[in-house]
């Protein structure tokens, strides 16, 4: 079966380029592996979806072309999604530092992209892996339920995280057979996980959650913080593991806003334990 249009991966990506291209009258099948599109989406923001936020610019983003971004934020803006959401009469709500949340699910947003690519007549496929990919004078695309042809072909089935919603190698592998230049692939937006002693000594403030200031570097967030049972966690702690490389040293200031003086003399003759006197 021919088509102008295949796309590999119904996420967030795959689903919205799929609707793009089926509003500029292309044919377009969308092939997900999984049994349900938008897995991903669904657990995002706790179940809320973070979709987008309104701080996004070029400067915000972490890659050896400082350039690459520019364009695709230029021709698409987070106030354009935000229309879309609008139109879709999704509520929402901004949390902090431009970040929007779902009012209610998470699942309004796959609803959302689904009834887009429905508006655009668009074909979506789940429960159907590729096996195969050629490139002749089409792209030949080999699955378990048949063979498709198109003119163009779009990789979106997503990185390698969270393998437990279906996350594969399957587009680093394409890249590989068709000779495209891969970066090398680094933990990024994880919690840090504390060695030898560490997790004895602070296992009492597991569950303590204050904000503070991370810093590696040059580069600072000042953002909540999470202690857990094995180290530490929170949007302060995604955003630096980014920029945290092996053997690099990271700060912690957990009163960016108060006087530490002043503070531990109000305090010398308290018996507080240290998690509530953090917690405070």
């Amino acid at each position: 079966m021919r088509f102008d249009v295949v796309i590999i991966g119904a996420g967030a990506a795959g689903l919205f380029c799929a609707a793009q291209a089926g509003k500029r009258g292309r044919k377009v099948l969308v092939l997900e592996h999984n049994a349900q599109v938008g897995r991903k989406i669904i657990i995002s923001g706790g179940g809320r979806c973070n979709f987008t936020n309104v701080n996004a610019r070029p400067e915000h983003f972490i890659s050896q072309n400082p350039h690459f971004c520019k364009s695709a934020l230029a021709r698409y803006t987070p106030q354009d999604f935000v229309e879309l959401v609008k139109r879709h009469r999704i509520e929402f709500y901004e949390k902090k530092l431009g970040q929007l949340f779902c009012r209610e699910s998470s699942g309004q947003i796959v609803e959302m992209l689904i009834d887009e690519c429905r508006r655009a007549k668009v074909e979506i496929r789940t429960n159907c892996s590729a096996k195969n990919i050629f490139k002749n004078d089409l792209f030949e695309i080999e699955t378990d339920q048949g063979k498709f042809t198109c003119e163009s072909l779009v990789i979106a089935s997503g990185g390698l995280s969270i393998p437990q919603l279906g996350a594969t190698d399957f587009g680093y592998r394409i890249a590989r057979q068709f000779d495209l230049k891969i970066v090398e692939t680094k933990p990024a937006l994880v919690p840090l996980v504390f060695q030898n002693s560490f997790p004895a000594k602070f296992k009492s403030l597991a569950g303590v959650s204050l904000d503070a200031a991370v810093s590696v570097g040059k580069t600072t967030f000042c953002e909540n913080i999470l202690f857990t049972h094995r180290g530490l966690s929170g949007p302060a702690i995604l955003q630096i593991s980014s920029y945290l490389k092996r053997g690099e040293k990271i700060s912690f200031n957990l009163l960016p806003t108060k006087n530490a003086f002043e503070i531990l003399q109000n305090s010398k003759e308290s018996r507080k334990e240290l998690g509530n006197f953090l917690g405070e």
